[in-house]
Parts: C-alpha cells; structure tokens; sequence
C-alpha cells in the first residue's frame, strides 16, 4: 500500500490518501505500509502535521523494531520540508544501525 498524507493536492493514481496523522499512523501500524509520502501542513495543526508522523515512524523504529516504509516528502513549506528530511535520515541511521 502507498499512503498519501495531503490536505490539497491530488492524490497520485494508485495511493491511499489520508488526510490527517492519526490516519497515517493507524495504516503504518498494520505493517501494510509500503511507500508514505508526506506532506506537513494540513490545514488544522491541532490534529498534527506530516512532521507528527515521522516523530512516530522514529520512535517506533528506535523502541520497537518497526521497520519503516519508503519515505518521501512533498510539503512545499521548504523549513519544515527540511526538518521533515531531516528526520527521514535519522530513521534510516536507525535502521542501518540495528541491522549491523
């Protein structure tokens, strides 16, 4: 399953759209999750933003041996683009360092 987190944008032919954290985050904990594209703002932070979701992926990594899908981010807020990346890198130093 390819996961599309937006509020706006159309949704890629072939992927599941989600339009909120908690949505992403519920498909993810399945283990059905193949690909997530995110992206962070989505109209309404008191339910979260595309950031919320990485946070998750990489705890969930760190603490419970989750393995993550294929990140990608979309978001054109370039600052939380950025920090959103950023946490993309730590899940994947992550994951290198647990199959060593």
């Amino acid at each position: 399953m390819k996961v599309f987190l937006d509020d706006e944008r159309v949704t890629p032919e072939g992927w599941t759209r989600v339009h909120w954290p908690n949505e992403a985050i519920r498909l993810l904990e399945t283990g059905v999750v193949e690909e997530l594209s995110l992206d962070h703002d989505l109209g309404d932070d008191e339910h979260g933003t595309g950031y919320d979701v990485i946070l998750w992926i990489e705890e969930a990594v760190a603490l419970r041996g989750f393995r993550p899908p294929k990140i990608s981010v979309h978001s054109a807020n370039a600052s939380a683009r950025e920090k959103m990346e950023a946490g993309v890198l730590a899940i994947e130093r992550l994951v290198l360092k647990q199959n060593k």
